[in-house]
């Protein structure tokens, strides 16, 4: 019982540190897990040699996610469309939740934005970058998670952040900054106002979809405010302005967004579920996600009135 109330202790940051490296929610509570089995599994003496706990799971788990972003990498091949993180959903009101997930996304660095970067980086050099810079794993136990040297470690983590550094992302605005500014360009899509909205993007703002081809959604990147602006302008007319009734304002990996619940509108018109949330630079937004695909949402759309929940 002690052990498990230890390793409870522990769990937040666990899943902090799997879901930064995979980018994936069941991987992490997976490797959360395994790391578990195994520390039970050990017999007493190799548990009682066990200098510091935290580190030892940290560097179980960081073990365990590079044998699964492997894996994702050749998963991804065959992938329809871009590939985002799985997003974490909670309350945009209310108290923070108890689940190691919500307390996690208070990070900055588990925001969408930091998550998309870190996804241009080789396994190698994510693991590496991540444990190191994030969480102050020494290169010698990263040398031993990759099966280098502490020196390669140290380069894979060098390579990873040189990589990084032209794509680093804007710093966390407020979330009452977040809120004004995506409220602004609502209010402007359902009226109409394609200057209103122009106002509100960035210059270099980007859409990025993620479906897997299971929903409808922008299968490659769309850049630039213009063609943003007629991309949602054009879902808008589709979708009649019953759209906005529809959407519920959350919080998406800690920054402002929206849901919108599977919805069938007259005419027979029917909407996937979407998660969409933001980032901004200068005050506007620089960004938009926009995750459809059925499979990264299991979370949100179990907690739909009406869908049985996973067991």
């Amino acid at each position: 019982m002690a052990l498990a109330e230890e390793f409870t202790g522990h769990r937040a940051h666990l899943v902090a540190v799997a879901y930064r490296l995979t980018g994936s929610v069941s991987d992490a509570e997976d490797a959360v897990q395994e790391s578990w089995l195994r520390l039970a599994g050990l017999s007493e003496e190799k548990r009682a040699a066990i200098r510091d706990l935290r580190g030892w799971l940290t560097t179980v788990v960081g073990r365990i996610c590079l044998d699964r972003l492997r894996s994702a990498t050749a998963r991804r091949e065959h992938y329809v469309g871009q590939w985002l993180p799985e997003p974490i959903v909670t309350p945009l009101s209310g108290s923070a939740g108890e689940d190691p997930l919500d307390v996690a996304v208070r990070d900055e660095g588990l925001r969408m934005a930091a998550m998309v970067v870190l996804d241009k980086l080789t396994p190698e050099q994510r693991v590496a970058f991540v444990l190191h810079d994030a969480f102050s794993v020494p290169f010698d136990e990263i040398g031993e998670i990759l099966g280098a040297s502490p020196d390669a470690a140290r380069q894979y983590a060098s390579r990873g952040r040189r990589a990084l550094k032209d794509a680093e992302p804007p710093p966390r605005a407020s979330l009452d900054e977040q809120q004004q500014v995506l409220d602004r360009f609502l209010r402007a899509l359902m009226a109409g106002d394609v200057r209103g909205m122009a106002e509100v993007l960035h210059p270099d703002v980007v859409l990025i979809g993620d479906s897997n081809g299971k929903a409808r959604t922008a299968r490659q990147i769309i850049v630039g405010a213009d063609k943003i602006t007629r991309f949602l302008s054009g879902l808008l007319r589709r979708y009649t302005p019953a759209l906005a009734t529809v959407s519920t304002p959350v919080l998406v990996n800690g920054d402002a967004g929206l849901y919108l619940p599977r919805s069938q509108f007259p005419g027979g018109q029917e909407l996937d579920a979407h998660v969409q949330t933001i980032a901004m630079r200068d005050g506007r937004i620089v960004a938009i996600y926009d995750v459809a695909n059925p499979d990264k949402l299991t979370r949100v759309l179990a907690a739909e009135p009406g869908t049985p929940r996973r067991t």
